[in-house]
């Protein structure tokens, strides 16, 4: 690679980006767009202007900036927000992926092309641009309604069905062929594996990030988090799959830890920049002759994507239990595609079965179909209006009972189905983890120990031993109850027996029966296997059960902690320390009522029933800060009050704030501890305000425990020998006053 011509053809083309897109910027229209443009422009396709002078190098760049750029789609995704989205969002992305995906192959056969091309062609089609949606309801007004939530939990889960048709495509066009069996297996093993690598990357990243923070400053947290990202890439390639599927699943496990908003935030320049390139080579394939010839196709495609997006949304929208407003407003979102177009153009292309002509075809679409995306937007609300308007009063009567009954439906199901979903994931990831371990101790240790002991018979029985001995907190977490006792009431109360769930408790013991005994076989006999494998899982019953459980819950725990991490830490739940209170980190939006005014003014304390024990300013932190204090945007406050009064202050403090504060901020900087008061107290029979405890030791008060009752803290409130105070302040406070 020649090095000089690598930099001139960088250099040129992000010259020429630059230009474009601020010129898009005054006409008030998408970025994405203007790389396309400046991509054209910058290729050998335009004549006017010099093109670059080996397409090569841009394609070295695009391919580092699909990576990057589905690191950072990884970190808006988040496990997390996918188990959040319900089935309504899970239901709606299934329908609109498989009603697009057949009509885009049927259309595509229409066309005359082949049955690749075809196949390839619906999934471009069948994937909604989350970047313009985002986009277009910010500029709009409407990200706060709830059609907006409802369209970015199914962009949610179309991403990760982007994600895994990437993997049924790539197998399907080196193929040449669909193979039921073979796709299975595929499909079977990116589960497998994605599934493995959240539960290590969710278990162990947030945990370590924490132990560093201290460390992490701007510059060491990019290098960090773009090490991660590149290394999973390589480890994804490793095991069969594509660099941006790694890069995706790295970026999908860090979402859900304390510092995705701060990875973000320095991983931001760096995907602007290589997104640009990546962008810049997809206009780069756009050729006007072919535009020109091919214009009834890509007139045929932009309506079959607006459409069918329209259909396929309201309808799968309808089916849920959505109402019919809100299901119309929601097709008439959707109807664009955008980025994973362009990667699985890219993808096509790089395997060598993509038409040349196909990729500028999705090209113009793309282009026509953003710009159309906010005149659709806002047509949504005249022709549901004209819908409702027309509908026969039968059909309309139907659709509102059934949209009402789906959601009086789900309310009273939901224990049921929450019991029924906790039996069907544990066995699922226990299983997976349990298959790992063998794959592993079988596949990678058992060689290993084969080297060091000669004894054929010993190697058997080490390697059957360490297996069972690292499946063995699995194999209890598998075959433990999962139902909790006031569930099962619940369940017999709303009239449904609870035989289901005693079944599916002895079929995952069965199951984890069944574990132990291949685990044997592996080296023994089936009679032997099955003998000492009973022996077994009786002696992990019977005696271990008590330490193992134990060990397995606090894995648990931990695990859900540090999957629920960054709400936890934006909420505060995970610092319940006194009675209903706990203390959250809340970041302060320039939209907040509250943002300029001074702490006596804010009405914090009167409105929402909170105390404000600290306030975090770039690097400077403020403890225990007095009345007179102010709060500027950016502030990152250390609230303490009840879920109840934390919830309703969330949303008013963080007014338009994009990214969620209080990454930045350490917890251990404050701390919400209890003192107790001996007889010898200096304080006693004083208030808080002449204990001048905020003036001296930077102390507040929150609460006084007395005879098994709280006290909230007020002027009329005075102190007495055995009081448990209940005081927050940085820790070094705390133990000057000790």
């Amino acid at each position: 690679m020649n090095i000089e011509s690598l930099i001139t053809d960088l250099a040129f083309i992000l010259l020429l980006g630059a230009v474009v897109t601020v010129l898009f910027k005054w006409l008030k229209q998408p970025v994405v767009l203007g790389y396309i443009v400046a991509g054209f422009l910058a290729s050998p396709n335009f004549t006017l202007l010099p093109s670059v002078n080996t397409l090569e190098n841009i394609d070295f760049w695009a391919e580092l900036g699909i990576v990057i750029l589905l690191f950072s789609l990884g970190l808006e995704f988040s496990f997390k927000k996918l188990v959040n989205s319900g089935g309504s969002a899970v239901v709606t992305a299934l329908i609109i992926v498989a009603g697009m995906m057949s009509l885009g192959y049927t259309v595509g056969k229409v066309l005359s092309f082949n049955f690749i091309n075809s196949l390839f062609l619906g999934g471009m089609l069948c994937m909604s641009s989350t970047t313009i949606i985002l986009k277009a309801f910010t500029d709009m007004g409407l990200r706060q309604q709830k059609f907006a939530s409802q369209v970015l939990a199914v962009l949610i889960v179309e991403d990760l069905f982007a994600v895994v048709m990437m993997v049924v495509l790539s197998s399907i066009a080196i193929n040449n062929s669909v193979e039921g069996g073979e796709m299975l297996m595929s499909v079977g093993k990116l589960v497998f594996f994605l599934i493995i690598w959240f539960l290590v990357g969710v278990y162990i990243l947030p945990s370590l990030l924490n132990r560093w923070r201290r460390f992490l400053n701007s510059e060491t947290l990019l290098v960090v988090s773009m090490g991660l990202c590149l290394g999973m890439a390589v480890f994804s390639v490793y095991c069969g799959f594509s660099l941006a599927l790694g890069a995706f699943v790295m970026g999908s496990i860090l979402a859900g830890t304390s510092m995705a908003e701060r990875i973000e935030h320095v991983v931001t320049p760096v995907k602007d920049l290589f997104g640009a390139v990546f962008f810049i080579s997809v206009g780069m394939m756009v050729q006007p002759d072919i535009l020109v010839h091919y214009w009834l196709p890509i007139v045929i495609l932009s309506c079959v994507v607006i459409v069918g997006m329209i259909i396929f949304g309201t309808f799968g929208m309808l089916i849920t239990g959505q109402s019919l407003k809100v299901a119309v407003r929601s097709g008439f979102s959707l109807t664009q595609i955008g980025e994973f177009a362009f990667i699985i153009a890219t993808l096509g292309t790089s395997l060598g079965v993509l038409e040349p002509t196909l990729y500028p075809i999705v090209v113009a679409v793309s282009v026509i179909t953003t710009f159309t995306t906010p005149y659709f937007i806002k047509m949504s609300v005249p022709a549901y209006e004209a819908l409702e308007k027309h509908l026969p009063r039968r059909l309309r009567l139907l659709i509102e009972r059934y949209s009402s009954r789906g959601t009086s439906d789900r309310a009273r199901g939901n224990v049921w189905t929450m019991v029924l979903r906790r039996h069907i994931w544990r066995t699922i990831v226990y299983s997976i983890v349990i298959i790992a371990i063998m794959l592993c101790v079988f596949g990678y240790l058992e060689p290993e120990i084969s080297r060091f002991i000669a004894n054929p018979s010993l190697d058997r029985l080490i390697t059957v031993a360490v297996a069972l001995l690292l499946m063995a907190p699995f194999l209890i977490a598998l075959a433990s109850p999962v139902s909790l006792p006031e569930e099962v009431a619940r369940i017999e109360e709303c009239g449904r027996h609870n035989i289901p769930t005693v079944v599916l408790s002895i079929l995952r013991g069965l199951l984890a029966l069944g574990f132990v005994i291949y685990a044997v076989s592996h080296e023994y006999s089936a009679l032997a296997a099955m003998s000492v494998g009973v022996v077994v899982a009786l002696l992990i019953g019977v005696v271990f059960y008590r330490n193992l459980s134990k060990y397995v819950g606090s894995m648990e725990s931990k695990f859900f902690d540090n999957l629920n991490e960054r709400d936890l830490r934006r909420s505060g739940k995970n610092h319940k320390v006194v009675h209903d209170l706990h203390m959250a980190h809340i970041g302060v939006g320039d939209g907040a009522p509250f943002a300029g005014q001074r702490l006596m003014d804010s009405q914090l304390r009167s409105k929402y029933g909170v105390n404000i024990v600290g306030i975090q300013r770039g690097g400077r932190s403020i403890a225990i800060p007095g009345g007179r204090e102010r709060i500027y945007p950016g502030d990152i406050l250390s609230v303490i009050g009840t879920d109840e009064q934390i919830e309703r202050l969330l949303p008013v403090a963080e007014l338009s704030v994009e990214n969620d504060a209080g990454a930045n901020l350490n917890s251990d900087q404050m701390e919400l501890r209890p003192v107790m008061l001996s007889l010898n107290s200096p304080i006693i029979n004083k208030t808080p305000s002449s204990a001048s405890l905020r003036d001296n030791y930077d102390i507040l008060v929150v609460a006084v425990s007395r005879n098994g009752e709280f006290i909230d803290s007020n002027p009329e409130l005075v102190f007495a020998p055995g009081d448990i105070v209940w005081a927050a302040g940085p820790a070094d406070s705390f133990k000057r006053i000790k």
